[in-house]
């Protein structure tokens, strides 16, 4: 697998070769001292696009005059409500970043068990990325600094759903107010013949202004379930010749359409991954990859995956968890350092607003001036 290889899902492939990036590992971050004095947590909701009201928990680490500032993205409100209810162990203390993160491995972050067990990632993930910022800010520091990255303009593109039934209506509307805005959509059965003309009959939204699409066939146990589907799965491939086709569910009837080559060079992971692992135990050697950091839970974790995928020239892009608080700045700057030419599912959190609104930032966004700690 060549890692400059072209790039079919349209997305233009970082050209830096690994001789001109330092060796990515978690030993530059382990020692970085930190000292937590203080926990606090602060509940945020929000309607999405999506039609559903979205709660996640920012949790807030202080000491030494400064604050690190992380967000636990668990999906469901009753959790945050527990949280809010019964509060963190105690973490307080003069420690390491690697230290604190081995304590979070022995602790239990639930009041009771919670309802998916990847959520125990997405809350540890909350802690270890508050303790991130904080460490670095403790030290007058950056992230790129201490990886030895630079922060580059991070491509994005939007995540949207297209109602019931499906139309290009919200798309068209994006494209009003963001003509070079691009598109993940998730395709459901009610997709059809008709509306892949709306969008071969539309003056802004082509079938080439779709470049990923997710097919949600990975999941179980989740409100966005989506058993594999042979038709649809034929509907897009074809339709969408240039998107990437994300988390097919492979079965005896749909894994016929993923025998060719050039067709899984198009297939990209999300849901199962969790770990190096899981990248490991993929049915063929990945191109593609969508990281979310929260499933990984830990700093360690998440920096071992990205650095095992640029040794082997697997692309990846930025994924997210309709974040409202740090935690999309947390994914930008990953993207930024690690893959900011693809196309990152990392827009602002205004293009999840329930109205198309005016001033949508456009693609690519452009780093500020750098502060000390995990900030974009």
């Amino acid at each position: 697998m060549e890692p400059e290889r072209n790039a079919d899902a349209g997305a233009e492939t970082n050209t830096a070769t690994d001789a001109e990036q330092p060796p990515l590992s978690f030993d530059s971050l382990a020692a970085l001292p930190l000292t937590i004095e203080r926990v606090s947590t602060s509940r945020l909701s929000r309607d999405t696009s999506s039609g559903f009201t979205r709660v996640t928990t920012e949790i807030t680490l202080a000491g030494e005059g400064v604050e690190g500032i992380g967000e636990d993205v668990t999906y469901e409100t009753d959790e945050h409500d527990e949280l809010a209810a019964y509060g963190l162990p105690d973490l307080t203390g003069e420690l390491t970043l690697e230290s604190f993160s081995n304590r979070l491995a022995d602790l239990d972050l639930f009041p009771t068990a919670p309802d998916r067990e990847v959520f125990r990632n997405y809350r540890r993930w909350g802690l270890e990325s508050a303790a991130l910022d904080l460490a670095l800010r403790q030290s007058e520091t950056t992230l790129a600094a201490e990886l030895g990255r630079e922060r580059d303009p991070v491509r994005f593109v939007t995540s949207t759903r297209l109602g019931e039934p499906p139309t290009t209506d919200r798309l068209e509307s994006l494209r009003e107010q963001v003509p070079e805005i691009e598109f993940k959509l998730d395709p459901t059965t009610d997709w059809d013949e008709s509306l892949i003309a709306r969008f071969e009959d539309s003056a802004t939204v082509g079938t080439e202004t779709v470049r990923i699409l997710d097919l949600k066939g990975q999941y179980e146990g989740t409100d966005v379930d989506a058993p594999a589907d042979p038709d649809l799965y034929e509907l897009v491939l074809e339709s969408f010749p240039d998107a990437l086709i994300e988390d097919p569910g492979l079965t005896d009837e749909t894994e016929p359409l993923f025998e060719d080559e050039a067709v899984r060079e198009r297939v990209s992971w999300d849901a199962p991954i969790e770990s190096l692992a899981d990248v490991e135990a993929l049915p063929w050697e990945p191109d593609w990859l969508n990281i979310k950091p929260s499933r990984f839970g830990s700093i360690a974790s998440v920096l071992e995956t990205i650095a095992y995928c640029e040794d082997r020239g697997i692309r990846m892009y930025g994924g997210g968890q309709f974040e409202l608080g740090v935690g999309r700045g947390h994914i930008q700057l990953l993207a930024s350092l690690f893959y900011p030419d693809t196309p990152n599912d990392v827009a602002p959190g205004a293009y999840n607003d329930p109205d198309v609104g005016e001033g949508l930032p456009p693609s690519p966004l452009e780093p500020s001036a750098a502060s000390a700690g995990f900030r974009w």
